[in-house]
């Protein structure tokens, strides 16, 4: 049996750089498109960014619910000026009321 020494070891370094190289670039094609890999980081970071946004909303809102409550509380306003002003914008009247209607010139 004829033995090619030279061949059978550059088929074998061949074969082995292959592999490695193969192995290699499973693990960082996983390491972008994997569960946790820079794909999904780059996810998460958008929707992390969205839910800030979502959260600074929430918060602004909340901050301006309670500034208007507050001015329902009785300290802050004057509860007749509440009711003129609850009448004219719902444009109600009751019938016991006294209207005076002004003319402007």
């Amino acid at each position: 049996m004829v033995t090619r020494p030279r061949l059978r070891s550059f088929l074998s370094a061949l074969a082995l750089y292959t592999m490695a190289a193969l192995l290699i670039g499973y693990f960082g094609i996983n390491a972008y498109t994997g569960n946790h890999g820079l794909k999904a980081r780059h996810e998460i970071d958008a929707q992390i960014a969205s839910l800030i946004a979502e959260r600074d909303a929430a918060r602004a809102e909340r901050t301006r619910w309670q500034r208007r409550v507050a001015l329902l509380n009785a300290n802050g306003i004057d509860p007749d000026m509440l009711d003129e002003r609850a009448r004219s914008l719902l444009e109600w009247v009751d019938a016991r009321d006294l209207i005076m209607i002004e003319r402007k010139p």
